[in-house]
């Protein structure tokens, strides 16, 4: 399977360009508050990108190949269609060619901005390649069976990025407001809304997982893929609260500003998941590569939640220093 993977991963990385002009029109639509353009042309190519796999890989027989050339293909079709809405709604961003040259001002904020984000996903990202590795090493049943289930995986997870980037604008908005009050009140809804959600997709994937596993593996030609994908994703899924509070936590943090703890979080993960690939699968085999994901979720929550409150009592303890610092120039002012 080596070659199939790198005629997928070089198709992929030449269509970068296309996935990054797709990402920076749909945020300048969301900006200005049209959050609607981006989904209705990400709609259209999630609909290319599935007609396009069934034309390059059942009827022209390309392989891994003509899977990677519908995913640029039709990423390139929702980055079109945003950048011409950019344009025709947007005209006051074209207007001046000289707004369109490189400032090394803006250059160097936005770096700063993204590169906490950057390293927190890269670094996550490092753990996962250890992770697989590590499965590689169990032969083409296990392989199977964690991407059949990683797949299936992919199908729950939004919900999580959701609320967690809901909760980072509500953090973002009462710090902004000096109500720091609030921002408890939002992680105990959030968390309330993502406990709900993690206990019907237990019961749905209890009941349903082998059903749905059987979307991405044919039991039938390989039972044991099958079976292991199934437990893979049980395991998983019986975890998903650790993972929700990853996201919620994390996504507070950064939403206070304190990105830095947040990226340090990716750190524990990585750290979780190497210890688990290096140490416990050549003893234990699948079995261990089930508990990957869990264990890197729940050690990166016994860092997030200490981290939490340290950034919450920093907050208040500053908003409590900055009203005694006025006191005295309150009181000044009344006698006068």
């Amino acid at each position: 399977i080596c070659d199939e993977a790198v005629s997928y991963i070089r198709i992929i990385f030449f269509g970068i360009p296309i996935t990054v002009a797709y990402n920076l029109a749909g945020c300048v639509l969301r900006s200005v508050g049209d959050s609607r353009t981006p989904v209705i042309y990400l709609i259209l190519a999630s609909v290319v990108n599935i007609v396009l796999d069934l034309v390059f890989i059942v009827f022209l027989h390309t392989g891994a190949a003509g899977a990677a050339w519908a995913t640029v293909i039709s990423q390139a079709v929702a980055g079109i269609g945003c950048i011409m809405s950019t344009v025709r709604h947007l005209p006051m961003l074209f207007e001046n060619r000289e707004d369109l040259r490189p400032r090394a001002v803006y250059m160097k904020k936005l770096f700063a901005m993204g590169m906490p984000m950057g390293l927190q996903y890269s670094v996550t990202a490092v753990g996962s390649i250890i992770m697989q590795t590590a499965v590689n090493g169990l032969g083409t049943a296990a392989v199977a069976a964690v991407t059949a289930a990683s797949k299936l995986y992919c199908f729950f997870t939004p919900v999580f990025d959701a609320l967690a980037t809901a909760l980072a604008t509500w953090c973002g908005q009462h710090v902004g407001a000096g109500k720091y009050s609030r921002i408890p009140e939002g992680l105990r809804a959030a968390s309330m809304i993502g406990m709900i959600y993690c206990a019907l997709v237990l019961l749905l994937v209890y009941l349903f997982g082998r059903s749905a596993v059987g979307l991405f593996l044919d039991a039938g030609k390989s039972p044991e893929a099958a079976a292991m994908a199934y437990r893979y994703m049980l395991v998983n899924v019986a975890f998903f609260i650790a993972l929700l509070f990853v996201n919620l936590v994390r996504f507070s943090i950064q939403g206070m500003g304190f990105t830095r703890l947040a990226v340090l979080a990716g750190v524990f993960e990585m750290v979780a998941r190497a210890v688990v690939a290096l140490i416990f699968v050549p003893m234990f085999g699948f079995s261990a590569a089930c508990v990957a994901n869990p264990s890197a979720w729940i050690l990166a929550d016994i860092f997030l939640f200490p981290a939490y409150a340290h950034v919450y009592r920093v907050l208040t303890g500053e908003k409590d220093a900055k009203k005694s610092s006025l006191l005295p120039r309150r009181k000044l002012q009344r006698i006068g």
